[in-house]
């Protein structure tokens, strides 16, 4: 595996070893002691989650707050993505700075995204199937979203008019009213 670090601490670019022959393909898509030797990090990731969406489907900025805080290791399995990750650390030098990536079907490559991040996704083909494993439980009462087209932020999506989840749409809000619990 090779791991890609970015400007924006904390965030991971995983590279699996994908091992191809005329039957098709083999990867390890996780494996704690070479992901703690490689990445230097000891988690513990409690839930895994999947969604299908089409082209043109946006999800996110989401988080949640402490204590039921979320990292996340993210992929596609099929199907391709712009992946997106929102610094809202307080004291971070790169507090509402955003990296993205590319992840598919095809690259194999998985994102890790700790906790103090909004992440979100725009679904770039037709029935993309997105994985993710997360450190925490889902808890309703503590999830925050920012809102998905934040003037300071200006993140292209790739994406001229997404299509949205009412939460998304309507109660998002932008990141200089947002009160970062991170």
């Amino acid at each position: 595996m090779q791991i890609e670090r970015f400007e924006i601490e904390g965030l991971l670019l995983i590279k699996p070893r994908v091992f191809e022959d005329n039957r098709g393909y083999f990867f390890e898509s996780f494996n704690k002691q070479d992901f703690f030797a490689h990445a230097g990090l000891d988690l513990n990731f409690v839930q895994d989650n999947e969604s299908m969406s089409n082209a043109g489907v946006l999800r996110g900025l989401h988080m949640q707050a402490p204590p039921h805080e979320q990292g996340k290791l993210v992929r596609v399995v099929q199907g391709k993505v712009l992946d997106v990750a929102v610094d809202i650390r307080k004291k971070s030098p790169t507090y509402g700075q955003y990296h993205s990536v590319i992840l598919s079907g095809e690259n194999k490559h998985q994102f890790y995204i700790p906790p103090g991040f909004a992440h979100g996704f725009a679904v770039l083909e037709n029935k993309t199937v997105f994985c993710y494993k997360c450190t925490g439980y889902y808890n309703k009462e503590s999830e925050f979203s920012i809102k998905w087209n934040d003037a300071d932020i200006k993140i292209d999506w790739g994406i001229k008019i997404p299509i949205l989840s009412e939460k998304d749409e309507k109660n998002s809000v932008s990141l200089n009213t947002f009160n970062s619990p991170f």
